[in-house]
């Protein structure tokens, strides 16, 4: 009964991977880089200044800067400055009613000069969304975090000797040094690898379990959204025109409440209209759970109308997953290790879905099975080098490029499916060996774009890019030496 069970669990393990393996690779691999997201954003726009500005008067100049220059929108959002990221970043409606999210410059508050680019807010995007419309990508994660918490189970179960695994490493075996790597990064990490796919099924559970939502508002989600967010207050617009109060009053009244939570995020809703609110969100702090304080402010007098603390015990439960989730209650080192974590996920996701083509390959006419060997090269070696090919985008598209951000998405797709083409159209073992060069290249010139250093954030990213570049240059020399062992 014991191995019936067993051998049960190890179907379970194996379908759910060989299903959802390659979305949970790409996802795993956007999710390490997005744990340093602001680092990223800073890298991706050099033209930023590195010299210090406290965080409250980058805010209140970039606050400044659309209320000169998008006063008609109806709505400002402002994510604010912090230590780990220069600049605050707008998004706001512009005449067409299209949204532009840019980066507003420390010291003068406008975008000009500052390249269009994402930066690390793409990868923190595909990690949940897959670059997909809503709902599609949101859940489709959602099911491959929760397919991810019942692999990690069913692997648990399946392997006897998983203590043991944690010591077991023998290299130049073939396939035998690929199930050791499997197992060994697998036990390495093992409470983060359950900690970060529970926390992610959880953070979007609401598509996974839509039904009591549903249930309960059937004909109106709106009043779902404000009876979970009762801190989001607004008001309808009265037509009549108004000023709004000078706002870093309001910020330093914010911060003085908040302490050293710092500020978050602004909102300004109807900055024009006699019934304008500036609304502050406090930051995180250090403390791990997402639950933020909320002021509000009567935009045309600068009053204080509310000031709200989440309280409820199941909304903070879920603000403290997810932010166990995004790790940005995280000190450096901690952020470090939430980042190797995630590659070490992605490797022994990846490592699983090249074990089950090497079992197969045995019977090389199995045309499916040498179909997906060429594929998992395409995915495995592929979303590496496409994800480098938005830094390289990043510093080689002209700074003056019309709708730049998009241009720099758009080459990621273009080179992964370019990528997947050339591995349907060679052996496996020559687009490994062909790609991890490729991958090492990619890396070593994100390090050489990255020219000068002028700020710690650069210089991180351009070390980590060179580190990379070593690892693979060095799996490439083991791989071209390597005999052939995929037909």
């Amino acid at each position: 009964m014991k191995n019936t069970f067993r051998a049960s669990m190890a179907m379970v393990h194996t379908t759910l991977g060989l299903i959802t393996g390659w979305v949970l690779f790409a996802i795993a691999l956007s999710g390490a880089l997005s744990v340093f997201r602001p680092e990223i954003s800073l890298w991706a726009r050099p033209e930023l200044s590195a010299s210090t500005v406290d965080p409250l008067l980058a805010d209140a100049h970039a606050l400044d800067w659309l209320s000169h220059h998008a006063l008609a929108a109806d709505a400002w959002y402002v994510a604010g400055a912090s230590n780990r990221s220069f600049a605050a970043t707008a998004l706001w409606p512009d005449a067409k009613g299209d949204y532009v999210q840019r980066a507003l410059d420390p010291l003068t508050g406008s975008p000009d000069g500052i390249r269009d680019t994402l930066g690390g807010e793409f990868f923190y995007r595909f990690h949940f969304e897959l670059q997909l419309p809503y709902p599609w990508g949101r859940l489709i994660a959602a099911i491959a975090a929760l397919a991810l918490v019942v692999g990690l189970v069913t692997g648990i179960i399946i392997h006897r000797r998983i203590f043991a695994d944690f010591f077991t490493f023998r290299p130049a075996r073939g396939q035998r040094s690929w199930l050791d790597m499997h197992n060994l990064l697998g036990v390495a990490a093992l409470p983060f690898h359950l900690m970060i796919s529970l926390t992610g099924a959880v953070t979007l559970g609401s598509l996974l379990l839509p039904w009591s939502t549903q249930a309960l508002y059937p004909h109106d989600l709106t009043t779902s959204y404000r009876e979970m967010n009762p801190a989001l207050y607004s008001r309808p617009t009265t037509g009549h025109p108004a000023h709004l109060a000078p706002l870093l009053p309001m910020l330093r009244e914010a911060r003085s409440r908040f302490g050293d939570a710092g500020v978050e995020q602004i909102y300004v809703l109807n900055p024009s209209d006699q019934a304008s609110l500036v609304t502050i969100i406090a930051g995180h702090g250090g403390t791990v759970s997402t639950s933020a304080r909320v002021l509000t402010f009567d935009g045309p007098s600068g009053r204080i109308i509310r000031d709200y603390t989440e309280n409820r015990p199941v909304i903070r439960t879920y603000t403290f997953l997810y932010g166990l989730h995004v790790g940005r209650f995280a000190p450096g080192l901690t952020r470090w290790l939430y980042f190797l974590s995630g590659l070490a996920l992605a490797a022994v996701i990846g490592s699983g879905m090249h074990l089950w083509t090497l079992k197969r390959l045995r019977r090389p006419h199995h045309a499916g099975h040498r179909m997906v060997a060429r594929l998992n090269v395409g995915i495995l070696m592929g979303t590496p080098l496409a994800f480098a090919s938005f830094f390289i985008a990043n510093r080689l598209l002209p700074l003056t490029t019309p709708q730049r951000s998009r241009c720099e998405v758009v080459s990621v797709f273009v080179v992964w499916g370019v990528m997947l083409v050339y591995t349907l159209l060679r052996r496996p073992e020559r687009a490994w060996s062909e790609l991890l060069g490729g991958n090492a290249v990619a890396c070593l010139l994100v390090a050489l774009l990255s020219l000068p250093w002028q700020n710690p954030a650069i210089a991180a990213v351009s070390m980590t890019a060179l580190a990379l570049s070593a690892a693979f240059t060095c799996a490439t020399i083991r791989m071209t030496q390597k005999a052939p062992i995929l037909p």
